[in-house]
């Protein structure tokens, strides 16, 4: 899809950045935390079959966030954007302090081996 939307020119805005959570860390375990109230509620990071190599997936960003010092959140909007100037990121966020927190990963540098990291 990237390579059809850069050879039409056309920028690229990727669903859910941050895994509806999954990626800023904030779920650690793979059961519900609340009941599902939607049928847009369930997270594909959270599929049987899929979420426990996305729970590695979420360490590993976890890990390189904490070495860069930032959030797992920042690490993954950083990525996200390290991807091609055609790329537009908007996380959703209720708090303020989140959205300031995303705003923070402007400043973050991710280098090629970065950006490969699994």
């Amino acid at each position: 899809m990237l390579a059809t939307c850069r050879e039409l020119g056309i920028t690229f805005v990727p669903y859910s950045p941050l895994g509806r959570g999954f990626l800023t860390g904030a779920i650690q375990k793979l059961e519900r935390s609340r009941p599902k109230r939607l049928a847009t509620d369930e997270s594909p990071f959270r599929r049987e079959g899929a979420a426990k190599e996305n729970l590695k997936l979420a360490a590993t960003v976890k890990e390189l966030a904490r070495e860069k010092g930032a959030t797992p959140a920042q690490l993954a909007l950083a990525w996200v954007l390290s991807q091609g100037k055609d790329i537009v990121s908007i996380p959703g966020t209720k708090r303020v302090r989140y959205l300031e927190e995303n705003r923070a990963h402007s400043g973050l540098n991710l280098t090629e081996s970065d950006r490969k990291k699994k």
